[in-house]
């Protein structure tokens, strides 16, 4: 049984590697990517701060679960960082 789209992403910022900035581009269902610098998390929506104002002013963004399509990371980061979320890592090359 496939699990929750909303839960899935519910999971994934409330279980953000520490050693990961909390920054990135989130894909949203109404076909909009977002830059943002920090965010936070609650039971029920994600609060995303953006790098610099949309073309109205918004800075800041509230966004149900449900209307995350995919995250973007802007960093360069190993793999690894992301075994708290529950990525299992390949062996590497010999």
């Amino acid at each position: 049984m496939a699990a929750d789209a909303a839960e899935v992403w519910r999971h994934c910022f409330n279980s953000w590697p520490a050693e990961v900035d909390r920054r990135g581009v989130l894909v949203t269902s109404f076909e909009e990517q977002i830059p943002f610098e920090s965010f936070s998390a609650s039971p029920d929506l994600l609060l995303i701060e953006r790098r610099s104002p949309d073309t109205l002013g918004g800075r800041m963004v509230l966004i149900a679960y449900q209307d995350i399509r995919a995250l973007k990371i802007v960093d360069v980061l190993k793999a690894k960082a992301f075994q708290p979320l529950g990525f299992s890592i390949a062996p590497g090359r010999k």
